[in-house]
């Protein structure tokens, strides 16, 4: 200890005197978290808990990239963010949280989403990307711009009670296009808004993720490099499987369109129809056929009436849907009925299609 103190401030010294006491860890371990420098994409269920222990455990400067707002749905999981803070940006909310744990780690936030044109001026000058979001395109684009910087790649995502870690392009293993050669197809895999997600399941997966990012820096121990492990929280089972080295990394050369890649229909081929002009047409009376693409349980547990029509089984049942008056498509979040919307004008060549923007969540909060 008598050499420790001569070493580092005292302060620093308590602090994370816990980490010194570790075998395999100590104070070299520690030296290299405060030198390092961690991009962590995404502040939600995922990057709230990552963010917290990083922070806690003294990594040097972190880069906390997240363009959304506060919703009060965030709350349930996101535990960064309190009630005031609804309709605030995430980034500067969180960073400022973040400095009253930990006032030694830089936090530089950016309030904007990930794109192929800034991922890697935004990237490059981390040592380890954290992927904490919640769509197939921008893990996609996460992967392929960690292979171009040669960066490791830690992953996580949650679904409904389970969730998945695993550290990708780490000294040459695997990477996410090893484990997902293709995106799924549109709309077969619903997100935590859609799905639900356990908030408790973000924190479990979370702190994993935190875990293997403090091990890819400080090189205490193996990480997930090769190896997805699969949390269920339903059985408290946790086990891991190999990821075949499919060579996918040679195919990336430079970063592409990920929402064409993914099936992503543009915003410029969707008409939208906000909450309130949808209640002019109602007050006006005029004639439309809603169809909501929920899954039954959802339909069920609340609905506005329509034609019920799931997404997963829309292909069967195109017969039910008008042609000569205007369509309302709706879902929980405005995100299924659009991809619904993609799939019947390019495969049916519809023409009066319109999505309710925001889905049956805006509109209860408009008419709340």
């Amino acid at each position: 200890m008598a050499y420790l103190r001569e070493r580092m401030p005292h302060r620093n010294l308590d602090r994370y005197n816990r980490h010194y006491l570790l075998p395999g860890f100590g104070q070299a371990g520690q030296e290299k978290l405060h030198k390092s420098h961690v991009a962590v994409v995404g502040a939600g269920g995922l990057g709230c808990p990552v963010l917290q222990y990083l922070v806690a455990a003294g990594v040097g400067r972190i880069t906390l990239i997240d363009g959304d707002m506060v919703d009060e749905t965030n709350l349930q999981r996101q535990v960064l963010f309190g009630e005031a803070d609804v309709g605030r940006p995430k980034a500067p909310v969180a960073a400022h949280r973040l400095r009253a744990l930990n006032g030694r780690v830089e936090i530089i936030p950016v309030s904007e989403r990930v794109t192929a044109a800034n991922a890697l001026e935004w990237l490059a000058p981390a040592d380890v990307i954290v992927d904490c979001t919640d769509n197939f395109p921008t893990r996609y684009l996460l992967c392929d711009a960690s292979l171009l910087l040669r960066k490791p790649l830690v992953f996580g995502s949650v679904f409904r009670f389970e969730g998945q870690v695993s550290v990708f392009n780490y000294r040459g293993s695997p990477c996410y296009r090893d484990l997902h050669p293709q995106p799924p197809a549109p709309g077969s895999v619903p997100d935590c808004a859609e799905g639900g997600v356990l908030g408790s399941v973000c924190g479990v997966v979370g702190s994993m993720m935190a875990n293997e990012t403090l091990n890819v820096i400080a090189g205490f121990g193996q990480p997930l490099a090769g190896k997805l492990m699969l949390f269920d929280s339903r059985q408290g089972d946790t086990y891991t499987v190999a990821i075949p080295a499919r060579g996918a990394a040679k195919g990336v050369t430079r970063l592409i369109d990920y929402d064409q890649f993914c099936g992503v229909p543009s915003a410029a081929d969707i008409k939208e129809l906000s909450v309130a002009a949808w209640q002019g047409w109602q007050a006006n009376k005029t004639a439309f056929t809603l169809v909501d693409v929920r899954e039954p349980d959802e339909y069920r547990l609340a609905n506005l009436g329509g034609l019920s029509i799931p997404l997963s089984t829309l292909e069967h049942h195109v017969d039910k849907i008008p042609v000569h008056h205007p369509v309302v498509m709706l879902c929980q979040s405005g995100a299924r009925s659009r991809q619904a919307i993609a799939w019947l004008q390019a495969n049916h060549s519809f023409k009066n299609l319109y999505n309710v923007t925001g889905g049956l969540r805006a509109w209860m909060s408009h008419t709340s």
